[in-house]
């Protein structure tokens, strides 16, 4: 297996639509780990959205979980931005 298949997960939303995305990054936020995924999509005219979900290990395996409470996803959000703008300086 390819470094880049590693990379890459399928994600599945209630209705059962999958989309497969690729790890963009993993960053640890106030005691929690949260997966940047850019959606692959090789008939896509537009630049993909970043996907900001919340990684939990369960015993050897990990799942990705959506972030329900909206003030954490904001702090989250404002984190990963934090960190871009560390990057651009």
């Amino acid at each position: 297996m390819s470094e880049e298949e590693m990379n890459l997960v399928e994600l599945s939303d209630e209705e059962g639509n999958v989309t497969n995305c690729e790890i963009y990054d993993i960053v640890e936020f106030e005691g929690k780990t949260y997966a940047m995924l850019l959606p692959v999509d090789e008939d896509a005219t537009e630049d993909p959205e970043l996907i900001v979900l919340e990684y939990v290990e369960e015993g050897e395996e990990g799942t990705f979980v959506s972030i329900e409470d909206e003030d954490e996803f904001n702090r989250v959000c404002d984190y990963i931005e934090s960190l871009a703008d560390e990057v651009e300086e």
